[in-house]
């Protein structure tokens, strides 16, 4: 289990009004260079890395073109899309794929506390290489099934504690990828996110995210 945490300043939009979303942006592309992210003509994130994330960034309600540079460039954009953020928006912003498929990719983040003393976790598929994955205890119990590439789970509640899952090929017991250390604290929601590749390198990994600010 690889643990990457980022703090990133990030300059004031143009605050015209108090109703904002908050958006969170996630860089998962393995072959991809350093991005800048900008919402419309404004930084809102600067050279973010493979596997990093941001904190969710609070943005007015309104229409944005969210666009990926190298970081350090505003010549030729990696990718770019639109993306509407409202009072309800709370969402992750993902640059999935590679770099000759480089797409952005809008995760909503449910934000509905578990049930007193429990924890809430899900599992996020973004790994381009690899097939589609059923999210099992080491003892074959199936918690999560047949989540294929760009798919996202629904909250699953469970005990706090510590786990190791398994991701398995969907419907066989042939293990992708081991997910050890994972220590899930009471009244906290988690997403795990597969990046990486299946076949190359950097090799396939999870990564544990909280969901709350």
């Amino acid at each position: 289990m690889h643990y990457y945490t980022r703090y990133t300043s990030y300059p004031k939009m143009s605050y015209l009004q108090n109703r904002t979303g908050n958006l969170r942006v996630f860089h998962a592309v393995a072959d991809a260079p350093n991005v800048d992210v900008y919402a419309n003509d404004t930084l809102l994130v600067r050279d973010l890395t493979y596997g990093e994330y941001t904190e969710y960034l609070p943005v007015p309600n309104n229409n944005y073109r969210i666009t990926l540079y190298e970081a350090g460039t505003r010549d030729n954009p990696l990718v770019s899309n639109m993306f509407m953020v409202t009072d309800d928006t709370m969402a992750t912003i993902a640059a999935v794929g590679t770099l000759e498929d480089l797409g952005l990719l809008s995760i909503p983040d449910n934000m509905t506390n578990p049930s007193s003393g429990n924890a809430k976790v899900r599992f996020v598929h973004l790994s381009p290489d690899a097939p589609a994955v059923d999210i099992t205890l080491q003892d074959g119990t199936v918690l999560l099934p047949d989540v294929s590439y760009k798919q996202m789970t629904q909250y699953i509640e469970v005990s706090p504690g510590d786990y190791t899952l398994e991701v398995r090929v969907a419907g066989t017991d042939v293990v992708a990828l081991t997910v050890s250390d994972l220590d899930l604290e009471e009244d906290t929601l988690y997403s795990i996110y597969a990046i990486g590749l299946a076949e190359g390198t950097p090799e396939l990994e999870a990564v544990l995210v909280i969901d709350q600010f």
